[in-house]
């Protein structure tokens, strides 16, 4: 099969008109089936449509940054819990270009975004350190795509192009200019740069709409990440930088420019996230100086002070427990990196008092408590946090109270963790940028099982769908399978 190369010219994700009506349909068929209100039907055709129209119901897709509900949370019971370079591989292939945005599936389809130089791009260093900051872009020309990939061969089906240019902006050496993790709906996929544009693109490539700014300075030049969401007819981006941050929500169908506000913020580089509690549904977004809730329409609801000098996790929700975290490393703050759990229906200020670890609306804050890079991960009701440096750490995530401290996870050397990490089948993934992913029992008491090495840098966090991991590393992205269905080895895509 040839590659179709295309030139330039949530909320929950929605589901097309066609699925929508299949989910129906299903639900329908299901509970004649339960009822008994048709006949009994044997054989392989009635079993084969139940099926079909329950796994649209399921985890048929992985939309966005950690899934369709940011929470990085699989219920699919074939997903794989051992893998390496040569184990439950089903296929690997070797990318172009770098990126450290997540891959996206829908369907049997993976969508990556990647940026590629005409010369020579400068090596990574793992760990954190100072000293990473590039105060000036690089002269070599740059290729902006996106690549629609097979998720049962790792064949390319097409890519995109969509920029060729010289960057603007400089970015830090462990950073790329592709680390915003793109979303989609099933009908179109929403491509965001925070320097440089917001593209739509249907499902075979083609850019339907577009719409491109000027870039802002960033903190040290360090670059963008925060991606984009969808809710409803919306795709809704933030760009917090050095100059004049703001938010904005654009037609989804159009590119139509909604509404846009204004924010008093520095860089942040927080995704946001759709709230959908019982109450209504609120737009969340992290920051320096505020914390914030916005309504649909991009009205303020509440704010509060006291997170970190550099947010990058992204804010999640159980139900009606909104959960928020920050902890930049270097903070000597007041509280001192903190989490926040948040009940529905606050407004205005809600910010704690000095002291204070609980209000009307802020249901706990556990201070000393969140990490800088990885988001937290609710799992089972605890909260676990994968710290920078390799430390893992558990609290009851009804009342904040620690089920038990930060453990060492026992890294070979002094490594870094950027991904977030990630959970199913009782068990959580911690992935380093080593490649090595520590193997953890979800458990009141801490315990590694087993560690699967990939033995190449990682910092994107995952995506999974239909029994498949997809795991991006610096140079390749793997498929993994406790069904390999090809060979010991897989196949690979070079």
């Amino acid at each position: 099969m040839g590659i179709k190369k295309v030139l330039p010219n949530q909320d929950r994700p929605t589901h097309t008109p066609r699925q929508n009506r299949a989910l129906i349909a299903g639900w329908l068929l299901v509970e004649m089936l339960v009822m008994k209100l048709i006949p009994r039907v044997e054989g392989l055709i009635t079993g084969l449509i139940v099926a079909n129209c329950l796994s649209l119901m399921g985890e048929d897709h992985w939309p966005a940054f950690r899934g369709a509900e940011s929470r990085g949370v699989s219920q699919d019971t074939t997903l794989p819990l051992r893998w390496s370079q040569e184990e439950n591989v089903l296929w690997k292939k070797a990318l172009t270009g770098r990126g450290w945005s997540s891959p996206i599936v829908w369907d049997e389809t993976l969508f990556l975004v990647g940026v590629s130089s005409q010369g020579e791009t400068e090596t990574p260093i793992k760990g954190l350190y100072f000293g990473g900051e590039r105060p000036e872009p690089s002269s070599d020309i740059h290729t902006w795509r996106v690549e629609a990939i097979d998720t049962q061969s790792g064949q390319t089906q097409w890519v995109s192009l969509l920029h060729t240019g010289a960057p603007k902006t400089s970015i830090h050496v462990k950073n790329t200019y592709a680390s915003e993790t793109p979303v989609t709906d099933g009908e179109h996929v929403y491509v965001y740069f925070g320097y440089m544009g917001l593209y739509c693109l249907d499902m075979e490539g083609k850019t339907v709409w577009k719409k491109q700014w000027e870039p802002k300075k960033m903190r040290l030049g360090w670059g963008t990440s925060s991606s984009p969401i969808l809710h409803e007819d919306l795709v809704i981006v933030v760009n917090d930088n050095e100059e004049q941050s703001w938010m904005a929500a654009f037609d989804k169908h159009t590119g139509e420019e909604r509404w846009r506000i204004d924010r008093d913020e520095p860089s942040n580089f927080s995704t946001p996230f759709v709230w959908h509690n019982p109450i209504r549904t609120e737009i969340i977004t992290t920051g320096v100086n505020q914390t914030r809730s916005y309504d649909i329409q991009g009205n303020p609801l509440w704010q509060f002070s006291g997170m970190s000098t550099i947010c990058i996790p992204t804010p999640f929700a159980d139900g009606d427990r909104l959960f928020l975290a920050a902890g930049y490393v270097g903070d000597k703050l007041r509280p001192n990196k903190p989490i926040y759990v948040l009940r529905p229906g606050a407004s205005g200020d809600i910010s704690l008092e000095e002291g204070q670890h609980q209000n009307t609306w802020i249901e706990w804050m556990a201070s000393e408590a969140a990490p800088y890079n990885p988001s937290p991960l609710l799992y089972d009701n605890r909260l676990y946090v994968l710290w920078d440096f390799g430390f893992l750490s558990a609290r009851d995530a009804t009342d904040g109270k620690e089920i038990f401290p930060k453990e060492r996870l026992h890294p070979r050397g002094r490594v870094g963790f950027t991904a977030s990490p990630w959970a199913y089948r009782g068990h959580l993934f911690c992935l380093s940028e080593d490649g090595d992913t520590y193997v953890v029992e979800s458990s009141d008491t801490f315990s590694v099982k087993h560690v699967n090495s990939l033995g190449e840098m990682c910092m994107a966090t995952p995506a999974m769908s239909r029994g498949k991991l997809f795991i991006r590393t610096l140079e390749h992205l793997y498929c993994l399978s406790e069904s390999t269905g090809i060979n010991p080895q897989g196949q690979n895509n070079e």
